[in-house]
C-alpha cells in the first residue's frame, strides 16, 4: 500500500514538472497556457462554483472543471512538445 502511494505521489510530482515545462515552452500556444493557468488558479482558489461541502458533487466540480482545463490544454499543445518534455521529466526522475 504505502509503495502504491509512494508510485501516485511520485506521479503527481512528474506531471506537475510536465506543465510547468510545457507553459515554459515557446513552441506552447496561447491558448494552452491560459488554459492550464486557469486550472491552477481554480484548484487555488479559495471558493469553488459548487460548495466542497456537498457529499460527492461538491469535489467531482473540481476534477471536471481542472481535468477539462488540462485535457483542453494538452489537446492544443503540438505533441512533439509534450513527447520532448515528457522524456526530460522521465530522463530527470531516473537520476
Amino acid at each position: 500500500m504505502l509503495a502504491r502511494l509512494k508510485a501516485l505521489a511520485r506521479g503527481i510530482e512528474q506531471d506537475l514538472r510536465l506543465y510547468q515545462l510545457v507553459l515554459r515552452d515557446p513552441r506552447t500556444p496561447r491558448l494552452a497556457k491560459i488554459s492550464l493557468w486557469l486550472a491552477l488558479g481554480y484548484l487555488a482558489l479559495p471558493f469553488d462554483l459548487i460548495p466542497d461541502v456537498l457529499p460527492v458533487i461538491g469535489h467531482l466540480d473540481d476534477v471536471l472543471i481542472v481535468g477539462g482545463l488540462v485535457y483542453l490544454a494538452f489537446r492544443l499543445v503540438p505533441q512533439s512538445v509534450i513527447e520532448a518534455h515528457r522524456a526530460t521529466v522521465a530522463g530527470s526522475s531516473a537520476s
